[in-house]
């Protein structure tokens, strides 16, 4: 089994603030659902043979309390969308061309100097395409980020015709696939958190 997440919450969550690839730690709360997670997954009896992140704090520290002292490995294309001139920016006060992109992810084009959703999910597919070409036994931990996260989502469901790009992935989701005859299976959402939604 393959398990993707996104990162537990930090202050810039909290602020709403667009983060990118600003480097913020994980906060008291981001922690605690980090925590949560890893419990819910060891009382199933899941653990984890590999564990991948991308290389943010906040990204590897929710892999280091779910994956509980496993090595981590780091890799850039799980990283966040780089959002260039946007990083940092309020979303609660949104220039236009952001509120256009996104009111419409899957139409609407990314703005000047900012990564596309179609880099997104092409360096996700990658990762994925590794995974795929190095069958591994156990499971597999991936600690990401929201737009990462659904990169990945898009590549494995082809058919959403990017109906992931616009759904929401909070903090600490959880996704788990795998691998059967050489194919991805379709990705469900594991209901490992405090949230029952």
């Amino acid at each position: 089994m393959i398990c993707i997440i996104r990162h537990g919450k930090t202050a810039l969550n909290n602020a709403r603030i667009m983060q990118g690839r600003i480097d913020c730690p994980l906060n008291e709360e981001g922690t605690e659902q980090a925590s949560v997670v890893a419990r819910a997954l060891k009382d199933s009896g899941i653990a984890f043979s590999r564990v991948y992140s991308s290389p943010l704090t906040r990204a590897v520290q929710t892999a280091g309390i779910i994956a509980g002292g496993k090595d981590i490995i780091t890799d850039e294309r799980l990283m966040e969308m780089d959002y260039g001139p946007y990083e940092g920016t309020d979303l609660n006060d949104l220039p236009p061309e952001l509120v256009r992109f996104f009111g419409d992810f899957a139409n609407e084009p990314a703005p000047e100097g900012m990564e596309t959703l179609g880099s997104v999910k092409a360096r996700m597919g990658s990762f994925l395409e590794e995974l795929r070409a190095s069958p591994s036994e156990g499971n597999i931990l991936i600690s990401t980020h929201a737009i990462a996260m659904k990169g990945a989502l898009e590549y494995l469901t082809p058919d959403s015709r990017g109906a992931w790009w616009s759904r929401l992935v909070r903090n600490c989701d959880l996704y788990t696939f795998d691998i059967e005859e050489g194919r991805f299976t379709v990705p469900v959402r594991l209901p490992v958190s405090e949230r029952e939604d």
